[in-house]
């Protein structure tokens, strides 16, 4: 047994997930709140610590010291189990991101598949089950609507966010997230082909197959999350708080974390796909290879350029969130399985047909 690739794996989980991931979903709340009072001319958050900062430490105290109460109606196995369902397949899916290129001759990524997209799918499907679990479980009308809602719109959009991953695949011609990373380091981003081959006519085409799957991965990312305009799950207008109304302290902790904890692997995903990963513009700081080590100092800059895309992208989702008004459930299926599904299909026979042109 290679204790070394276990001790390695371990510390990268420590890190990735309960040193940034689980702090970045803390501060991604606080930022949500401090966006929306701006949106809204209001002043947000600005009492416990500068700025507020400490908000989010203060929800956390909250959430641990509130009675967890379990009505007597529910059914209790489930109904303990389906917070869990949510939260570990969101962490889950982290493992397979590359956040780096490598620190100290370790790859910065927990787990270097050769299907990293496939896996991603795969595993985030599985948190449907906890939706759909919490709301049959609570033995509530608005749970159970809300779980019933959230089964169809996640299944309808997961088929529009994997065909919209297609054309990349096919453009890569790669399944493992290192390597695509290293490819759009050397040949220009994904959504910015300005040096390496992309500054070829090939590669000026190709941008607009990508465009249009980058469009149709987001949107579909926004309704996998269920966030806004696509929170038809937990619309409080209509469901009281949909699938998690039954639930309190922890337990809808873990539905709020885990929301979070999907949008910002979801941002990660986008970042590798499409906006090169942990790569610089123009070739900067790049290594020779996707397995070559490099200085520390280049490491540590990598990792903090992953971060601060997913950031950007993070407050990308906030802005979009109080922004737009909520769909209408027959508008946001029939987008789903009328425009999406249909879009990304063409996208995908664009794709072939661009590259058979110009091979």
């Amino acid at each position: 047994m290679d204790w070394h690739i276990i001790i390695a794996a371990s510390v990268k989980i420590v890190v990735f997930v309960f040193l940034v991931t689980l702090p970045l979903v803390a501060m991604s709340v606080w930022a949500e709140r401090r966006v929306s009072a701006a949106i809204q001319d209001r002043v947000g958050p600005n009492r416990v610590g500068p700025a507020g900062l400490l908000q989010a430490v203060a929800d956390g105290i909250k959430f641990l010291l509130k009675e967890d109460f379990t009505p007597d109606h529910v059914r209790k196995g489930y109904f303990w189990l389906a917070p869990a369902l949510v939260m570990v397949p969101a962490l889950m899916t982290s493992a397979v991101l590359p956040f780096g290129s490598s620190l100290f001759g370790e790859k910065m990524v927990i787990a270097d598949l050769d299907v990293g997209p496939l896996f991603v799918f795969a595993v985030a499907s599985l948190s449907v089950y906890g939706i759909v679990l919490a709301g049959w479980a609570s033995n509530s009308k608005y749970p159970f609507l809300g779980g019933v809602r959230s089964t169809s719109q996640m299944i309808s959009y997961e088929i529009s966010l994997g065909l919209s991953v297609v054309p990349l695949i096919m453009i890569y011609g790669e399944l493992n997230l290192s390597s695509i990373v290293q490819y759009q380091a050397e040949n220009g981003w994904a959504l910015l082909p300005l040096w390496g081959e992309g500054l070829s006519v090939k590669g000026f085409l190709l941008t607009i197959p990508v465009l249009i799957s980058f469009i149709v991965f987001m949107t579909s990312m926004f309704a996998e999350t269920n966030r806004l305009p696509f929170d038809l799950p937990e619309c409080e207008t209509e469901l009281v708080a949909g699938y998690h109304t039954e639930y309190s302290s922890m337990k809808f902790a873990l539905f709020f974390l885990g929301e979070y904890a999907a949008m910002i692997i979801g941002s990660g995903l986008a970042v590798t796909l499409f906006l090169g990963g942990w790569s610089l513009p123009f070739g900067w700081l790049t290594p020779e290879s996707a397995d070559a080590a490099v200085p520390w100092w280049h490491g540590l800059i990598h990792i903090g350029t992953f971060f601060a895309k997913v950031i950007a992208l993070i407050l990308f989702f906030i802005v979009i969130r109080w922004t737009l008004p909520r769909f209408r459930y027959d508008q946001l299926m029939r987008l789903g399985w009328v425009f999406f599904f249909e879009i990304a299909l063409f996208n995908v026979v664009l794709t072939a047909l661009l590259m058979w042109w110009l091979a």
